[in-house]
């Protein structure tokens, strides 16, 4: 059985409360500091957000947190007052039991919107939450907030400062709704090091864009989409408190969790039989190949060539036409793997079977070249298939 390690001073736990339809399946998750930890978050930009996100939100500014509360089977988004109470209700019994201050704890939930949270199934369990609590509990949390996912998605990664060792722990969940500001997912990392809240918060926004934000499966952007960092110090390093180069190794390491946490993710995009990779390069600015490798990897047209093997360059040089950036079109090389396939914006000669046996793998890679400047920036998708379709159109029954 695979096991998450989890760095020093965290447990966490996982157990069935009955919230999904399966009533045996794992549903509601706890991880737990032993000490108060800095903590940074980063949150969904849909306006229409999920009451454990608006309650996080708020509760984050503080730089402290302790637990973290994530439940799936119901997103409690979309339910008004009644879903702020309820979640409140949640976050009441988890501070009493465990004898911690309320707002150092932090909520997640992630499954159908519009649905009340049955709390009146959750609280009686919350003893048999916090009872299992362990160092050995970090698999049966994640399978507590996965739903139409078909795999775990963890890492952990280790690194020294001076004589300290400094662990990370990532965990996330992710399938569908999936879109750059993030999506319908969930990622917690959790780290022994000791640094400042103001330099974690740094340091995981910069891990997210060149991430979480930089994932598409279906271009749709959640009212869940949480990803927070704890940071309980108890590796007892020196504390990172300015940018020099410990916190530069500790936001590279960060950042290699949080990507591939990303890639995970859309790995296991509902329906998806093909990974895709998109980079820019040698564009005027970094915004500018960001947004153009985001655009082709959200492109359904693109997506569904993938899908259907078909070399249709035109479909990636119209993503990048319509992402509202500054290039000019008449200078775009186009890769598929190592095969240009449109030179100067326009088409070239190439073998179409060779190019049909690199798009029947599962890793599919795109290039494109500006040739305007020195920036670049990967976007990494997955195709569009029948089978998405079909999972979507019966998500609630």
């Amino acid at each position: 059985m695979q096991r998450i390690n989890l760095p020093k001073g965290f447990l966490a736990s996982g157990i069935s409360c009955g919230i999904r339809k399966e009533s045996d399946k794992k549903d509601f998750g706890l991880i737990f500091s032993e000490v108060p930890a800095n903590c940074a978050g980063v949150f969904t930009k849909n306006k229409v957000k999920a009451a454990p996100v608006l309650i996080t939100m708020e509760r984050i500014k503080n730089g402290i947190a302790q637990v973290i509360v994530a439940n799936s089977g119901n997103a409690n988004a979309c339910t008004g007052d009644v879903g702020i109470r309820d979640a409140l209700l949640i976050s009441k019994e988890v501070s009493s039991l465990l004898n911690i201050p309320e707002e150092y704890i932090l909520l997640a939930s992630t499954g159908v919107i519009g649905k009340p949270l049955p709390t009146e199934r959750i609280i009686p369990k919350i003893p048999f939450a916090i009872k299992k609590l362990s160092w050995d509990g970090g698999m049966d949390f994640q399978e507590s907030i996965m739903t139409t996912d078909k795999k775990p998605k963890f890492i952990f990664k280790s690194f020294l400062i001076e004589d300290k060792e400094i662990c990370i722990t990532g965990i996330a969940k992710g399938s569908g709704m999936i879109h750059p500001d993030l999506a319908t997912m969930l990622s917690f990392i959790l780290t022994d090091i000791s640094i400042s809240s103001t330099l974690l918060d740094k340091a995981l926004k910069e891990a997210v864009q060149e991430s979480f934000n930089m994932i598409s499966v279906d271009r749709d952007t959640s009212t869940n989409d949480t990803v927070i960092v704890l940071a309980n110090g108890i590796s007892k390093n020196p504390k990172i408190l300015e940018e020099d180069e410990n916190y530069e190794r500790f936001k590279n390491t960060l950042k290699e969790v949080c990507i591939h946490l990303a890639k995970e993710i859309v790995k296991d995009g509902e329906g998806a039989t093909k990974f895709i990779e998109v980079k820019v390069i040698n564009a005027y600015t970094k915004k500018t190949a960001r947004t153009l490798a985001r655009s082709v990897v959200s492109s359904n047209l693109v997506k569904c060539a993938i899908y259907g093997e078909d070399a249709n360059w035109g479909r990636i040089l119209c993503a990048l036409g319509y992402a509202n950036s500054d290039f000019d079109p008449s200078k775009v090389d186009i890769y598929i793997d190592e095969v240009l396939v449109a030179k100067d914006g326009s088409y070239v000669s190439f073998c179409e079977d060779e190019v049909s046996k690199i798009l029947s793998g599962d890793n599919i890679r795109i290039l494109i070249d500006l040739k305007a400047g020195k920036f670049c920036a990967t976007a990494w998708g997955c195709d569009l298939t029948e089978e998405y379709v079909k999972i979507n159109a019966k998500y609630r029954t």
